[in-house]
């Protein structure tokens, strides 16, 4: 939990306020959307339809923590009609709900694309363990380096963070191609690739939003870069990434029940 600097414009702290009053949005909608649409897939793909709305419920309920937090921070008011003022109220803003939020919620982001995929047993088990430690322990790393000022410090922590970063991004790019390709239908495969480099396209926006502060931006530009990016990134990770497991489940759902009811 850093200080916030003061001298935010109303542009400025308006640009964050919005960004995060969207992550809480899009979070809750998507958990209504996946958990209405539980009783339209088969049984075999409702664990992992209910962990996707599992994610965006915790991550609203961390957007909401943000998001009073960031509102508690400030005062806002126009004095005689004139342009508004944006003043510190003294009360910490505490980022620090967005690592646990991620802490609990990007192992199951991989764990529920890996259910989804309907791998077989061991394989599931086996690469939803390592997945999901690799994923923990990147979050984990990348905590003490984003309440640091030191920006040596801050690159030190980046740079461990972004060990297990790589073998999560190596093995959805690389090693789940194989069974990729092996999903029941055409459509089935495309929405599942598109998954997994969705996961990594969102996922390669965090190391960059990450460095804001490490590459000369400071006070509050750098703040307001950082939240907006976390957030849109969020959205896609999460939101965007639960929509598509949603249509692979569907689409698995309908090959499956189309060979039940053909004749033998």
């Amino acid at each position: 939990m850093a200080p916030l600097p003061d001298g935010f414009s109303y542009a400025e702290w308006n640009a964050t306020y919005n960004a995060l009053s969207f992550g809480i949005a899009a979070m809750g909608s998507a958990t209504i959307f996946f958990w209405l649409q539980l009783p339209n897939v088969t049984k075999s793909y409702r664990t992992a339809l209910t962990i996707t709305g599992i994610v965006t419920l915790i991550a609203t309920y961390h957007y909401i923590r943000i998001f009073n937090s960031w509102s508690e921070a400030f005062t806002v008011a126009s004095k005689d009609g004139g342009d508004y003022a944006v003043k510190l109220t003294g009360a910490p803003f505490n980022d620090g709900y967005r690592y646990v939020d991620w802490l609990l919620t990007v192992p199951l982001l991989l764990i529920e694309l890996i259910l989804v995929m309907k791998l077989p047993q061991q394989e599931t088990v086996s690469l939803s363990w390592k997945l999901g430690l690799a994923s923990a322990l990147m979050v984990a790393l990348g905590y003490p380096g984003e309440i640091q000022e030191d920006l040596s410090v801050r690159w030190f922590w980046w740079c461990l963070s972004m060990i297990p970063f790589c073998y999560v991004v190596f093995t959805l790019a690389v090693g789940l191609a194989e069974a990729t390709s092996k999903q029941p239908s055409p459509a089935a495969a495309s929405l599942a690739s598109a998954a997994r480099y969705l996961t990594v396209l969102s996922w390669c926006t965090y190391p960059f939003v990450y460095m804001v502060k490490s590459v000369g931006l400071a006070g509050p530009a750098a703040t307001m870069y950082e939240q907006v990016g976390y957030s849109i990134a969020d959205v896609m990770a999460k939101a965007v990434f639960g929509v598509l497991i949603w249509a692979l489940a569907a689409e698995k759902s309908a090959v499956e029940e189309s060979g039940k009811l053909l004749p033998n």
